[in-house]
């Protein structure tokens, strides 16, 4: 378009405009102007079109984020102690698509969760969302492949439609890593283990002092009835109640009240037992604490609520087998906003990086939690694990009603990552698992360097080498003390006609002379002591913090 032809478009489009407030301010008929804006926009799109791109702001979606090399080494390090953890369990793995049909996730999120879920644009006729979590999808995979039984782990990425908080590692695309038991056993020997699962993998990465809440949800319904919250205003209480570890009381009794119309005799009702952990100060354990709640007469008067506390006591002795009952805790307040739990229910919160924050809602991270915190409000990451049991959301999409009875955890791995990388400002992090660096001080050795590393890679063994045929000396030691590589091979004329080189530890740059016979099991010692070496400085790290429990 010649520059004559864009300023006569410009033109028509400013008098269609112009045109158009006309029509509006004398009231002309709105199917009129509605066809007038349809064709000044074809005219504005016509000039768009013709004109180049002037500034272009290069970034990121809101939401989301690159990971550089050092954030990828934390990243992998963490989900390969996971996967570890998942298989020595006995787990299997599956991946479904990253997208369902938008039936497949409806109404199964709870009162704020729905909201979050991405819709996509209608695609062939199909109307399709971005998966919400990985629960969802594998019951659909249950029932639609008609599996009765089965222990599966995934890791995959979740899509919501979140008020991101960055550094809280809150995203609004992110890794989960979930941990399922399906099937039909007796009763809460599988939650037993998803617990045990959560504590091995969080002691394994050392994280620091934590804490797995629990509750169940019958006896979630049966304190909401005694005290005369009525069923239709469950989940509009749970998503303020399950508040109260960052909020004050004050703050959620105001909210049931004035926001949701709930009377203030049935709140005050509620407060006797969703803040009876801190209220029945006498009650030093989780069990103490359900003795307690089960010398409530009105309370032990429901079925429901008296079930969820003899489950919840079978649970804790089933912890205390496994050895972690000093690190779960009964917490009545907890009330995770997902439709779909029919059972126990659990979140674990890493103590060091979670607050409650006084007269002020904050993020929590949970579905539909949208809360900005400002920067001198730095609550941390909140919940790094949540899960429970959910018998009745297999039946769902099965054409016979047919439930798959099931139980699982779901690592908020993103927030675990903000962690790791939290601890590791500090520290030197490999980002890549080079073992060894043929280096040589003169010149002349490229074809022999290129040789040795032929050999290593043969024998299975990490190696780099400089890709400048005579690289100075220092800049070789300078690259592996930055890479954190461990040994270094010096080749030089003198030593290769003697047979020999020389291995060098780069850190106290000691070196000794090897016949190149022996080299690979030369290497392969030095780097087993290596090994040995960086696992005690590890444990002596980890026997530096607080020891869970």
């Amino acid at each position: 378009m010649s520059a004559g032809d864009k300023e006569a478009l410009k033109l028509l489009i400013q008098q269609m405009g112009e045109e158009i407030r006309q029509l509006k301010a004398s009231k002309a008929d709105p199917q009129l102007v509605k066809e007038k804006v349809a064709k000044m926009l074809e005219k504005k799109a016509l000039l768009a079109a013709d004109e180049a791109p002037t500034k272009f702001q290069l970034k990121v979606p809101k939401g989301t984020r690159d990971f550089g090399p050092k954030s990828m080494a934390i990243r992998e390090s963490v989900i390969k102690t996971v996967i570890d953890c998942f298989k020595r369990h006995g787990a299997e793995t599956i991946e479904t698509p990253v997208f369902e049909l938008k039936d497949v996730l409806l109404g199964k999120y709870g009162e704020e969760g729905g909201k979050l879920v991405f819709d996509l644009a209608d695609q062939g006729g199909e109307l399709l969302s971005m998966r919400y979590d990985l629960t969802v999808p594998f019951a659909r995979y249950l029932a639609m492949n008609k599996v009765a039984k089965m222990k599966r782990y995934q890791i995959a990425k979740v899509y919501r439609r979140d008020q991101p908080v960055m550094t809280r590692g809150r995203y609004r695309e992110f890794y989960q890593c979930d941990f399922d038991i399906a099937g039909q056993y007796d009763p809460l020997i599988p939650d037993a283990e998803c617990l045990k699962i959560v504590d091995e993998i969080l002691s394994s990465l050392g994280l620091g002092d934590f804490e797995m809440k629990l509750n169940h949800r019958l006896l979630l319904d049966g304190m909401f009835a005694v005290c005369g919250v009525e069923a239709a205003q469950f989940k509009t209480v749970c998503s303020s109640v399950d508040k109260l570890d960052k909020v004050e009381w004050a703050d959620i009794r105001n909210e049931l009240i004035k926001e949701k119309g709930i009377s203030a005799a049935v709140v005050d009702n509620l407060e006797e037992y969703v803040r009876a952990r801190e209220l029945r100060t006498s009650c030093s354990t989780s069990q103490q604490l359900i003795d307690s709640l089960k010398t409530d007469e009105r309370l032990m008067a429901n079925q429901s609520a008296k079930k969820g506390l003899e489950e919840l006591t079978t649970l804790i002795s089933y912890c205390e087998l496994f050895g972690i009952a000093e690190r779960v805790a009964f917490d009545p307040s907890l009330a995770r906003g997902l439709d779909y739990y029919t059972g126990s229910i659990f979140e674990t919160v890493v103590k060091d990086f979670s607050r409650r924050v006084s007269n002020h809602v904050v993020a929590s991270g949970k579905p539909g939690d949208t809360t900005e915190p400002t920067e001198d409000e730095n609550v941390g990451v909140g919940s790094v694990a949540a899960g429970g049991r959910y018998d009745k959301l297999v039946g769902m999409f099965d054409s016979k009603g047919a439930d798959v009875p099931c139980v699982g955890v779901s690592l908020g791995i993103e927030r675990i990552f903000s962690i790791m990388e939290l601890k590791a400002q500090m520290a030197t992090v490999r980002t890549s698992e080079t073992e060894v660096y043929v280096a040589s001080p003169t010149k002349g050795q490229l074809q022999d360097r290129m040789k040795l590393c032929r050999t290593l890679w043969d024998a299975n063994i990490k190696t780099e080498m400089p890709y400048k045929a005579n690289e100075k000396m220092l800049n070789q030691m300078q690259y592996c003390e930055q890479r954190g590589i461990p040994l270094a091979i010096i080749v030089a004329d003198s030593e290769l006609q003697r047979g020999v080189v020389k291995i060098r530890n780069v850190v106290s740059r000691q070196e000794e002379e090897v016949p190149l016979v022996e080299l690979v099991e030369a290497v392969r010692s030095r780097l087993l002591q290596w090994r040995i070496d960086d696992v005690r400085s590890q444990l002596a790290a980890n026997n530096d913090t607080p020891a869970s429990g």
